[in-house]
């Protein structure tokens, strides 16, 4: 292995060393504990450790690095206590995640650290919005994010890459290629000669790198480092490495030759980088003793620390509060003038007094800026606020998702548009797992808003008409909204907005340019978790929200006999179930109308809680009304049959009969 340190003071060599060497001598102890019993699972970075503390040694403190399983290095190189590792990995509350996930899955502010998820993609994603965030407020700043060979095969590393290159953000995605993605060898990964040849696809430069040799890494990072804080652009780099223990222990090594694993244990990083500072006299044996004895107490005393905490607390009412960041809801009185608008008109202003009143509030979605998004709803906001705020983005939902999880890590907001409610199924997973369960595993809220254009009745077939919000209720971690009327769509999404907590905002399409309403012209909030009673009667209860709460009125409307309470839920994530309660307890009967198709829905939850609280007020079985078990279909014909409103009033008055 070539070694020059030309540049490079002697400070910094021995400080490289010491990084790698640390990192190798907490694994060789982890191997020992795991052996023991006294951890769970270990995935093993030994021969990788020139890469972790190459790339952050060369970074700035206040830099953010997204690493992997095997990236100790980049928390030994942050100087992160060993005592909060090593509780990480036992399960305990001086850990990272209060036991509540393992391994490297956590992420630290103060160290400016944002962790994996097993889906090991949209973290590529969350660095572009992280350096994003950079660029918006003027740093000159890199975020490095790392994955590795087998990672590169999924969607969010193209869709990552894609958003970076014509963002043109300052990220350093950095690709471990150590030969193996768990068992499956990198000729079965991908067929061009190395990663870094995929850059110029991208329209950015990449290098392939000897990732074993540890001032190769260091110089070749703090120089592109330096050039991207002047000239932000990404940079695509496949670091050369190999893993010399399995996937992790279980795995074994079985399925590797022999003769590679002792190619590269000739290669190996701190051995071959030993003897060149020893050579290049400037560090001695007994200095390399000194060392070693001085790690080694220091991992004997934090992990004496680790072991004298006892088992993580549990709880019910602290797990419950951890879901959410806490959210001191500030009401905002509507006042001043109102005017007669439709709900795509309130849906618009409340996204754009909500722009003028958060500076830090970035908009993104296809078609969103000059356009003005398919449904105009951002039509004008360019003029307003600028491109950079305003911004169209490539067909890539999950990596958009991603990107506005990374500008609420770097301490902004975001509102994606979906351009159909539908197209979030590409963006799923950054959603139920990512944004939904930050806060409750590290502490980390998304400052994010979905906004969903969602529901059928419009003719627009399967893949633009679903009404698709059971999909999140059942996520914990999500709040979703659901406004039937102009003048709640403006104030809940002024709210959503405020909450820092990720928001999924369905606005039915049918009712953009339907239903007009008076609205306050200036800005104002309405509280998440409080339903409306929008009639009173003393015969039934009629549960309803987004358009189905339109039908249960025209049913209304059209048989004055007909005495009930009507009960716009508005939101279902928090949901407003003691007004169900209280409007049971006087009627003794309850039907739910959703829009939805039936099974797994809305409904069948409410029904479950008013049986299982409110049985004895109940004097007929409840019933759920919704759309048949079928995808939406597109012929007018076919899609009133699937509609539920032309059932609706058959299936009131057989609970009044009842």
């Amino acid at each position: 292995m070539n070694y020059t340190k030309k540049g490079i003071s002697n400070r910094t060599l021995v400080d490289l060393y010491t990084r790698m060497l640390k990192s190798r001598m907490i694994e060789e102890r982890m191997l020992v504990l795991l052996r023991q019993g006294k951890i769970s699972k270990w995935f093993s970075g030994m021969g990788q450790e020139a890469i972790s503390v190459g790339v952050a040694s060369a970074l700035l403190p206040e830099e953010y690095i997204l690493p992997m399983h095997r990236n100790l290095g980049v928390f030994i190189t942050r100087e992160v206590p060993l005592y909060r590792l090593f509780a990480q990995w036992q399960g305990k509350a001086g850990g990272f995640t209060k036991g509540r996930d393992r391994s490297f899955h956590f992420g630290t502010q103060e160290f400016k650290i944002v962790g994996m998820i097993s889906h090991l993609g949209p973290q590529l994603g969350v660095a572009d919005g992280i350096a994003l965030a950079e660029l918006l407020k003027g740093q000159k700043r890199v975020t490095a994010v790392f994955t590795g060979d087998g990672g590169t095969s999924e969607g969010d590393f193209h869709e990552a890459l894609n958003v970076a290159s014509v963002w043109d953000l300052p990220v350093l995605f950095c690709i471990e290629n150590n030969g193996y993605g768990l068992s499956t060898p990198t000729n079965e990964q991908y067929r061009c000669t190395h990663l870094a040849d995929r850059g110029p696809g991208y329209g950015m430069e990449s290098y392939t790198i000897e990732g074993n040799n540890i001032l190769e890494v260091y110089r070749k990072v703090n120089d592109l480092a330096k050039d991207m804080r002047s000239r932000p652009r990404p940079v695509l780099l496949e670091f050369e490495t190999f893993r010399m223990r399995g996937h992790e222990e279980a795995s074994g090594t079985k399925y590797v030759p022999e003769e590679l694993l002792e190619t590269w244990a000739q290669k190996d990083p701190i051995a071959n980088y030993e003897a060149f500072l020893i050579k290049e006299e400037v560090i001695d044996p007994s200095e390399i003793d000194r060392v070693k004895s001085d790690i080694e107490a220091e991992i004997g005393a934090h992990l004496r620390s680790a072991f004298d905490e006892g088992p993580v607390h549990s709880s019910e009412e602290g797990e419950l509060r951890d879901v959410y960041k806490a959210f001191d809801y500030r009401e905002v009185k509507a006042s001043g003038p109102v005017e007669k608008i439709r709900f795509v008109d309130a849906v618009s202003q409340g996204l754009f007094q909500s722009m003028q009143r958060h500076d830090d509030l970035v908009l993104m979605g296809q078609d969103i800026a000059e356009y003005g998004g398919v449904f105009k709803v951002t039509e004008g906001f360019v003029d307003a606020f600028g491109k950079e705020r305003v911004r169209n983005t490539p067909i890539c939902e999950s990596g958009i998702v991603e990107a506005a999880m990374g500008l609420s890590i770097n301490g902004m907001k975001a509102v994606v548009e979906m351009q159909f409610a539908d197209f979030v199924s590409s963006g799923f997973n950054p959603v139920v797992n990512y944004l939904a369960k930050s806060h409750y595993r590290w502490g980390q809220h998304a400052d994010v808003v979905v906004r969903m254009p969602c529901g059928g009745d419009v003719g627009a077939g399967p893949f633009h008409s679903q009404t698709n919000e059971a999909w999140f209720t059942k996520t914990p971690g999500l709040k979703v909204v659901y406004p039937a009327f102009p003048h709640d769509a403006k104030g809940l999404l002024a709210t959503a907005i405020n909450d820092p907590n990720p928001v999924l905002f369905f606005e039915h399409k049918a009712l953009y340019r339907s239903v007009y309403q008076e609205v306050p012209s200036d800005y104002y909030t309405l509280p998440f978790g409080q339903a409306a009673l929008l009639r009173e009667g003393n015969a039934v209860t009629i549960v309803a929200y987004g358009a189905a709460v339109h039908w249960a009125l025209a049913t209304l409307n059209d048989h004055a006999d007909i005495q009930a309470d009507l009960i716009d839920l508005r939101t279902l994530a928090p949901l407003d179930i003691e007004t169900v309660y209280s409007s049971v307890e006087k009627t003794g009967k309850l039907i739910i109308l959703q829009e939805d198709s039936l099974f797994g829905g809305i409904a069948s939850d409410i029904a479950a809680l008013v049986t299982e609280n409110r049985f004895e007020y109940l004097d007929a079985p409840i019933k759920r009304v919704a759309s048949l078990e079928t995808p939406v279909p597109f012929a007018k014909n076919l899609e009133d049959n699937y509609l539920p409103k032309h059932r609706f009033y058959k299936a009131l008055r057989e609970l009044l009969a009842y």
